[in-house]
């Protein structure tokens, strides 16, 4: 059986890198059988481990015991099922509820958090390197960076603040700002071409060593 996965992951590897020559048979039939076999694992382990815990059995256990309070469960399980109205087009505008119920309360635990990692530790990571320069715990390139930093926060936000024309003063720190987007972008780019030729890496150290046993 070992043999067996591995002839099947080489052939499917190859099946993907196929499309690097032009779409083909092959390439396609990989790419729907990966997405059939997420969308179906995706589906079976959201009823084990959505739909029946925290819906069908506290929901059975109060049928059974005849716990009033049990069947509160019903409204949300109700709720959910509306996705579903999207199904019948005559019934499709009941589909808003959830979603609006959904958007909203992502929104509501989104906001706090996205407030507190990209604001508050932002203000937080930028200023406490000063606090450490005070007392004589950085050297020189320490300081260099906490004060390159700071340059680069003030600058970028410049950049992004459209209240005034960016003309003079102005003008001139939102195109240093430009500048550190621009090294910013590069730098992610940069390391998401680095992952991705590391995946690479991976799948020919598969094909030449556990398929082909050449190295």
């Amino acid at each position: 059986m070992e043999v067996l996965g591995i002839w099947v992951a080489a052939f499917f590897t190859l099946c993907i890198y196929s499309f690097l020559y032009r779409d083909n048979p092959f390439y396609r039939f990989a790419e729907h059988l990966f997405v059939g076999l997420s969308v179906g694992y995706g589906i079976v382990f959201s009823i084990h481990q959505g739909l029946i815990p925290f819906a069908w059995d506290p929901f059975w256990e109060a049928i059974t015991k005849r716990e009033f309070m049990g069947l509160l469960k019903l409204i949300p399980i109700f709720i959910g099922l509306l996705f579903f109205a999207r199904v019948v087009p005559k019934y499709s505008w009941l589909i808003r509820y959830p979603i609006a119920i959904l958007i909203g309360i992502g929104a509501g635990r989104a906001i706090p958090n996205v407030m507190d990692a990209r604001i508050f530790r932002q203000v937080y990571g930028t200023l406490t390197p000063f606090g450490q320069i005070h007392a004589g715990a950085l050297g020189f390139f320490e300081i260099f960076g906490a004060i390159l930093m700071l340059v680069g926060v003030i600058c970028t936000l410049t950049y992004f603040f459209f209240s005034i024309e960016h003309r003079g003063a102005v003008g001139g720190i939102s195109k240093v700002g430009i500048i550190f987007l621009m090294v910013g972008f590069g730098s992610a780019f940069g390391n998401t071409v680095m992952g991705r030729v590391s995946l690479l890496i991976q799948r020919v150290d598969f094909l030449l060593s556990d398929w082909l046993r050449l190295i």
